[in-house]
């Protein structure tokens, strides 16, 4: 009888960040795909009507998954959307909160160290930690780790070649873009 009230009582907790997530990507894709390119004049009704449908959409996806996918795949997702969301640490911090890098760089540093990453991940079954051989030696490593360092070297070592043939975006943004 208890067991069955402790796994009811999982189930409920684990909706909680369930209903969070749908309605915030629901949110998501309303404001920044369906208000932007596919219905610029929406009302305000006609857009929470579009999200509501949306975070529907998302729960019965989420639901099909846990249904039909093998529990083992869930768990290298996890992984790997470890992996991939730290290699987005270097390109947002810098990218964001300072000039230093170049964009390009950062990009091509995301793309490496998100590549790199589900190969090391994929060549150890999918287990958090790699041999990595330096030097003839080796010692484990975080993939997500050593990925994140390497990401953010192949963007220092990029940025003053992209700057040299000047392959730079150039910033038109003026004081008056910003709300005061």
């Amino acid at each position: 009888m208890f067991a069955g009230v402790a796994f009811a009582a999982i189930g409920i907790g684990a909706l909680v960040p369930a209903a969070i997530m749908s309605i915030a990507s629901a949110n998501l894709f309303t404001r920044n795909i369906y208000r932007e390119f596919f219905r610029g004049a929406a009302t305000d009704r006609q857009e929470a009507q579009m999200a509501k449908w949306v975070s529907l959409v998302v729960k019965l996806g989420a639901l099909i998954f846990i249904l039909f996918v093998p529990t083992q795949y869930a768990i290298q997702l996890q992984l790997l959307g470890g992996i991939w969301i730290i290699q987005t640490l270097p390109s947002v911090i810098v990218g964001l909160y300072t000039r230093w890098l170049n964009p390009w760089a950062l990009l091509i540093g995301w793309a490496v160290g998100t590549v790199l990453g589900t190969a090391m991940a994929a060549s150890v079954n999918f287990a958090a930690m790699y041999p990595l051989s330096i030097g003839g030696w080796t010692f484990p490593s975080y993939i997500a780790l050593s990925t994140v360092i390497l990401n953010l070297a192949v963007a220092v070592v990029l940025t003053p070649l992209f700057n040299v043939f000047a392959i730079r975006e150039i910033d038109e943004t003026v004081g008056s873009d910003y709300a005061m």
